[in-house]
């Protein structure tokens, strides 16, 4: 469904943007920090669609709102921003103007009343936490150089499940409302890594990281299933029991759903987009090797092999 045209060949349309959070503090604008949102009305002035801020604000296209909000650090792969655009402006268009570490790949045009945070139906998020698996013997080597992040998956797993379903989660999050949510709370193994996914109409403030952290905690064995349904309890918890949340960098908005939308990738931007971000992951995984081969002959040093 495509908006009017308003008689200057304008459609609101919806974007799917792919970024590497790292490079950023946030997507929101806020002043004196360079964020992905910078990085996008920056594309669109360049593109002469709004007007050039002063290098700490900048015009927003009429109708501008995105899907939601990712802290410094965290990464997406399907933020969603929506506005009225001129036809021409694909995806492949819009990346003309955009760093290679934020990247259009696909693009939805939808009613004049599309709102992007309000009419999203279900967010997705996905932790990818290195937790070399305790309890197996394949992973046993490197649960022993590194037993400050093994796991144990059953127990990971059992505290996991007590975040699924509608709960309230007051206790871990500093919002004061919105709290109340339906999770759906899963995980599965990809070598030292588990992948947590966790699903739900909306996520108050550091929610999943905070998830992920007390999960964490009980597959180390340094907390009990009691002490997640304390910070499931109605009763506020005090500080010194509560739990802080997880580093953000290992973090994606996954998916965004939006019922009445349907998005068609755009080939062209989209490989354009896996390349940007393949070079990326080079060049990070060159980064740890170096820093691996290091940990690995201290390790072997203090073992004495």
């Amino acid at each position: 469904m495509t908006g009017a045209s308003n008689g200057r060949d304008t459609v609101t349309r919806a974007f799917r943007v792919a970024y590497d959070g790292r490079a950023y503090a946030g997507f929101q604008r806020q002043p004196h920090a360079r964020t992905v949102a910078d990085a996008l009305l920056e594309a669109l002035a360049d593109h002469g669609l709004v007007e050039r801020g002063d290098g700490s604000t900048h015009a927003t296209p009429t109708g501008y709102a995105a899907a939601g909000r990712t802290d410094a650090g965290v990464s997406a792969v399907a933020q969603t921003v929506a506005f009225e655009a001129p036809t021409w402006l694909t995806p492949r268009a819009f990346n003309g103007h955009l760093p290679g570490s934020v990247r259009t790949w696909a693009a939805a045009d939808v009613g004049d009343g599309f709102h992007a945070t309000h009419d999203a139906a279900r967010r997705t998020y996905r932790y990818h936490l290195y937790a070399p698996e305790s309890g197996a013997e394949s992973a046993s080597d490197r649960a022993r150089q590194d037993p400050e992040h093994a796991v144990d998956d059953d127990r990971f797993r059992e505290a996991l499940a007590r975040f699924d379903g509608e709960r309230d989660f007051h206790n871990l999050t500093t919002d004061e409302t919105g709290t109340v949510r339906d999770l759906d709370a899963g995980a599965t193994r990809g070598g030292d890594t588990l992948v947590v996914e966790l699903s739900a109409d909306g996520f108050p403030r550091a929610l999943v990281r905070r998830v992920v952290a007390a999960a964490r905690a009980v597959g180390r064995g340094t907390a009990d299933l009691a002490w997640i349904d304390r910070l499931l309890a109605a009763e506020p918890i005090p500080g010194d029991r509560g739990i802080g949340p997880a580093p953000p960098e290992p973090l994606v908005l996954w998916d965004v759903t939006y019922p009445d939308a349907s998005f068609a990738v755009d080939r062209e931007a989209a490989e354009s987009a896996r390349v940007a971000f393949g070079e990326r992951h080079r060049d990070a995984r060159h980064a740890a090797s170096a820093t691996g081969a290091v940990r690995d002959r201290l390790f072997s040093a203090v073992e004495g092999d």
